[in-house]
Formats: C-alpha cells, sequence, structure tokens
C-alpha cells in the first residue's frame, strides 16, 4: 500500500506538492527510521541540511478534509525529537493558510517552538509558504537571537563586521515563516527595523537603564564598549 493510499490523498495534489516542495530545495526521501504521529504524506529533506527532515501532510479532500490533518497534528502530544516537532501542512488557498495557523496557535508553545511552515499550492499559481502573524515581543526575542548569530558570524569573518539587518528581515520572514509588516503593521523595511529598535530600547528590566537591557551583545569581557545594544551595532 502507498504512502498516498494509507492517507488518502489525491495523486495529483501529492504530485504536485512534491514538485513544488522539490523547486524549493527539498528533495523527497524514504521513511526509513523515520516517525511521526499523525502519519504523514510523505518526508522530505531540506537541502544542505541533512539532518532537517520534515514530514509533509496533504489533506485528503476540501472543506474540513483540509483541516483534518492540522486537527490531528495538534492533538498528538509533541514529542522530544525534533522530527515530532516538525511538520509541513499543504493547502490550496491563503484564506485555508489563515485558518490552519489559527488552529495550529492552539498547540502548546510557539509554532516556531516546532518549526511548522503552511505550504500554499492553489491551482493555476504560483506556490508559496504563507507567512504568518507573530506577536511583537515574539519577533523581537527572535530578532535578538539572530543578530547575536549575525554579529559572531561577522566577526569570525575577515574585513568589515558590520551586520545587514536586511537580511534579518529576510531570516524572520524565509526562515521562521513571519510576515514581519503585517505583524508589526508597517508598509516598509525601514518602518519594521525602526518599529524593532523602539521595542528593543523599551524591553528592559529597569527602564531607562541601558546596562539591563535585554538585546544587548556582549562584545568583550570587560570596558567601556563591553556591551552593545544589538540596534545600535
Amino acid at each position: 500500500m502507498t504512502s498516498s493510499d494509507r492517507v488518502g490523498a489525491p495523486a495529483d495534489r501529492q504530485r504536485d506538492a512534491e514538485s513544488v516542495l522539490k523547486r524549493m530545495g527539498f528533495s523527497r526521501i524514504a521513511a526509513a527510521r523515520l516517525d511521526a504521529e499523525p502519519e504523514p504524506t510523505f518526508w522530505v529533506q531540506e537541502a544542505g541540511v541533512p539532518r532537517r527532515t520534515f514530514p509533509v501532510y496533504v489533506p485528503r479532500g476540501t472543506g474540513a478534509a483540509l483541516e483534518e490533518p492540522i486537527d490531528q497534528w495538534v492533538a498528538n502530544p509533541r514529542g522530544t525529537r525534533p522530527t515530532q516537532r516538525r511538520a509541513i501542512f499543504v493547502v490550496p488557498t491563503d484564506a485555508a493558510a489563515e485558518k490552519a495557523w489559527a488552529r495550529i496557535s492552539r498547540a502548546p508553545g510557539s509554532p516556531i517552538d516546532h518549526d511548522v511552515s503552511i505550504l500554499v499550492v492553489p491551482s493555476g499559481e504560483p506556490a508559496h509558504f504563507h507567512l504568518r502573524i507573530a506577536e511583537p515581543r515574539e519577533i523581537l526575542t527572535i530578532a535578538t537571537g539572530l543578530v547575536v548569530g549575525l554579529f559572531r558570524r561577522a566577526q569570525a569573518t575577515e574585513g568589515s563586521s558590520q551586520i545587514d539587518f536586511e537580511e534579518l528581515l529576510t531570516l524572520l520572514q524565509q526562515r521562521f515563516r513571519i510576515d514581519v509588516h503585517r505583524s508589526l503593521k508597517v508598509k516598509s523595511d525601514e518602518d519594521a527595523l525602526f518599529l524593532l529598535y523602539q521595542l528593543a530600547q523599551r524591553d528592559a528590566y529597569a527602564p531607562g537603564d541601558p546596562g539591563s537591557n535585554l538585546h544587548l551583545l556582549v562584545l568583550k569581557p570587560t570596558g567601556p564598549s563591553a556591551r552593545l545594544p544589538w540596534f545600535a551595532a
């Protein structure tokens, strides 16, 4: 019995999903030694990252059937292994994707904790990952972690140690599937970065005390330039 038969997904819909993911850099792999609950339609591996494997769920039909794999995944307690916290759900429209994110938000923790993506594969239109709305505080927390990584990479590289904040926004969108503009209610990257700057200044244990700010980079063990706000890097 094929995996398509097991989950009842139409062969053409599954084939379309496989083709789209392949173009996006995901290759289908065998399910040997991999497990997930509920059982996925198939498995893929992200290009260049051998250990990043994802179960892909293709719905069996339309209407309520679109939501069935998501509801089963949300109802199943998440395991401790990364593959049990990851998922790619395939839906036919952006409206269905919005409903999917609403359902996934019921799961304990953040969608970021579970490494979930919603892939929209519409009929006759370009396929794309649907970006979700996130709370500003969640975006700021992720942004701080990203900037620390970007700064350490810059320090380890010969030449300029400047950080490209456009890359920060790209990572938020492409890696974490966050619609930064809609989440922060802005219309440009410049406005998004300025708002993150304001949020980072405000988010401190002791307001007005830059030494207690939660979003500082530790540049040196001691000295006047030992700590620097990432938004001023």
